[in-house]
């Protein structure tokens, strides 16, 4: 057997691109992409992203050139997920909520030689091109019109180019450029810099694939779901489902932008099945006013953070059925999931809502996941107490940081990927994240997981939105300090004191915050995630506490 080895009918390169050609024909006449009043089917989807991967390759790009887009969930937006490496380059999709400065670190790092901008990202976008330094080759630019705009350029210059003429003037019969090997850069996407500026991850055609795949046993995603785009594409490429879609057949539900009315709306016009969302999405959905409970069950997959019990419950109690998982921007998608065992459905509802806060087990197809001490690089106890960092192994990780080797070098070791999120290992094998590991409050000498704590200021009747921070202490070294913000149509706004006796009655009185600040609403990265060096900031700025030995 030694003599078998790999030729090329048992070899060729893995890549999710190839879902659409197949979904062109098994799901040819199935709708697609509806956005508004416009509809596609596969068939076309198919044909219009060949003819744009066509026109790109005429305009020079070849294969490993960066190719940038700046758009909302919108068709574009969708059909460029294929065109791009349809004709051979990479995949880079930038979050659209990102300021001009940021945006041009991000296409000047990426040496981008094309950017495709949504109309409304135009002078963003521009401005962005204003700040590369002197001498430097600036990308083309290529505007999207949406439903009910001309689609001319508002700037007259040869930098420009239109979305919809270029795919009109595309070759029809293009022959797309496939990967030469599995292990080509497929997608280059930017971290959202929660804690510290943003790096640029590149992920492979192979480890896209299998991710996409993963994404859909895990979640048990059946054929022709319908799926609202509610997670920005820009978002880990939609955590994968914008090539899963194809995959399955489904029908992408666009929302140019998200609002908790248009969602209830989406769902009962289209009859969804599925979406995904972070929690401050959950959050929003139960604090609608006009909230009814769904006609019909729907699937919505949460990751990004760690969700509140409390949310969780509130959510499921509208009729959504939901989904826990574990990702980031290095891995491409959710590789670990709180996989549902039937017995736990007899259990209270509050039992339930408390084990689905976990983030779970390793998906199928990634390899190994395990919570190792800092120190000893060993396993830590499977006793749900015991902090050790976050470590993955699997082929969906990423291939790497863009020109960072030191980060390469501090991340990748051992044959893990280093997370640098901190959590336990419950002895049922199911993993829970507690922090990042700067985030970890030491309160005396005591690891104080600052999760933990907003957990419970979530069961709080008046609280929104909590984020719990360090704030250095005389005696203690650091202390808790919270900052919420409150649900809308509060009669009676809660005091510090109420709201630290709350704490006290649930928690070890070495958790409980010393400080408690209201805001009107918490700070947020661009991806809906609470800004907590920010909050740090401002507790670090408001000075020492002065608390006495307890």
């Amino acid at each position: 057997m030694d003599q078998l080895k790999p030729s090329p009918p048992n070899s060729s390169p893995l890549t999710p691109v190839g879902f659409l050609e197949r979904a062109a024909t098994v799901y040819s006449d199935c709708p697609s992409i509806i956005y508004n009043s416009t509809t596609y089917t596969w068939a076309e989807t198919y044909l219009r992203c060949l003819k744009m991967a066509s026109s790109i390759s005429s305009l020079g790009i070849r294969r490993g050139d960066v190719v940038s887009v700046v758009a909302p969930n919108i068709p574009a937006m969708y059909e460029l997920h294929f065109a791009i490496p349809m004709a051979g380059a990479v995949l880079n999709t930038v979050n659209l909520r990102l300021d001009s400065r940021t945006i041009s670190v991000v296409l000047h790092h990426a040496q981008s030689n094309l950017v495709f901008v949504d109309y409304q990202s135009e002078s963003v976008v521009l401005e962005a091109l204003s700040l590369f330094p002197a001498n430097s080759e600036r990308p083309v630019i290529v505007l999207i019109a949406d439903d009910g705009e001309s689609g001319m350029p508002s700037s007259k210059s040869d930098m420009y180019r239109n979305y919809e003429e270029m795919i009109s003037n595309g070759d029809p019969n293009f022959d797309w450029v496939r990967p030469e090997s599995e292990f080509d850069p497929l997608t280059l996407n930017y971290t959202s810099g929660t804690t510290s500026s943003p790096k640029g991850v590149v992920h492979s055609h192979r480890g896209t694939f299998i991710i996409a795949m993963d994404s859909l046993i895990e979640w048990s995603v059946p054929k022709e779901p319908v799926y609202l785009w509610t997670l920005p594409m820009f978002h880990s490429n939609g955590w994968s489902y914008t090539w899963g879609m194809a995959a399955s057949g489904g029908t992408n539900v666009c929302l140019r932008k998200f609002d908790a009315a248009a969602v209830y709306a989406a769902i009962r016009k289209y009859k969804v099945t599925h979406m995904c969302g972070a929690p401050v999405v959950l959050n929003m959905l139960t604090n609608v006013s006009d909230g009814k409970p769904l006609e019909r069950p729907v699937y919505i997959l949460t990751a990004g953070a760690p969700p509140p019990a409390a949310v969780l419950l509130r959510t499921e109690s509208l009729g959504f059925i939901v989904s826990h998982g574990y990702g980031l921007t290095e891995t491409g998608g959710v590789v670990v999931c709180c996989t549902w065992k039937k017995k736990w459905n007899k259990f209270p509802a509050e039992e339930k809502a408390r084990i689905k806060a976990r983030q779970g087990v390793r998906t199928p197809g990634m390899a190994q996941v395990d919570v190792i001490d800092p120190v000893s690089g060993k396993s830590v106890k499977r006793d749900g107490k015991t902090l050790g960092e976050i470590v993955l192994r699997g082929s969906c990780i990423m291939l790497g940081y863009l020109k960072n080797p030191e980060a390469n070098a501090k991340s990748m070791k051992n044959g893990w990927f280093y997370t640098g999120d901190v959590g336990v290992m419950h002895p049922n094998g199911y993993l829970e994240i507690k922090d990042r590991s700067k985030d970890v409050i030491i309160s005396g000498g005591e690891n104080l997981s600052s999760v933990e704590v907003e957990s419970v200021l979530y069961t709080h009747p008046a609280v929104n939105e909590a984020a719990v921070v360090a704030r250095p202490d005389e005696f203690w070294g650091e202390t808790p300090c919270a900052f919420l913000s409150l649900k809308e149509g509060v009669k009676e706004k809660p005091t510090e004191k109420e709201v630290l006796a709350f704490c006290r009655s649930k928690l070890p009185h070495y958790m409980v915050p010393k400080t408690v600040v209201i805001k009107e609403e918490l700070p947020k990265t661009s991806t809906g995630k609470i800004q907590k060096f920010v909050l740090k900031e401002l507790a670090n700025a408001m000075g020492s506490t002065t608390t006495s030995r307890l």
